[in-house]
């Protein structure tokens, strides 16, 4: 799967990018200074949830649970390439894949300032009912906000 990553990456790009920049914070690194490799997971999801605000318009989780759906993910890859350090500051890069019928997913890729990839990331989501708790079609406001514009 981690093979897929670049491809999937330029695809999802191709679609929709979307652009926001971190600082790595003390807490996030480990003893020798370098990002504690569980954060970067933290990094990617953060990156998405930003992506989505802007997409919908406000709080992007607020947006998509008043959407009356459940976003559990399906499915999270990452590749790490680069070390990232205290104070560095990163941009990641998010681009929406093509929405399926009952998920939807995305593509990450986060850079130092001198432009090197330090991670690739995917994630898969899927819409499922609060009640039933079984998968239900992608609300088309949510669908709309993926799709190119």
């Amino acid at each position: 799967m981690i093979g897929a990553l670049p491809q999937r990456f330029s695809q999802a790009r191709a679609v929709m990018p979307f652009i926001t920049t971190r600082t790595i914070l003390f807490g996030d690194c480990d003893p020798a200074g370098i990002v504690y490799t569980p954060r970067i997971a933290y990094f990617a999801i953060e990156a998405i949830h930003e992506f989505l605000s802007d997409r919908l318009g406000g709080e992007g989780l607020r947006k998509v649970f008043a959407m009356g759906i459940l976003p559990p993910a399906r499915a999270l890859s990452i590749e790490f390439l680069s070390p990232m350090t205290w104070d560095e500051v990163i941009s990641i890069e998010v681009g929406s894949e093509a929405p399926g019928t009952t998920s939807f997913g995305f593509a990450v890729e986060g850079r130092q300032a001198s432009g090197e990839v330090t991670f690739r990331a995917s994630m898969t989501q899927v819409c499922i009912c609060p009640e039933s708790k079984q998968p239900i079609a992608l609300p088309d406001a949510l669908r709309q906000a993926l799709l190119p514009e």
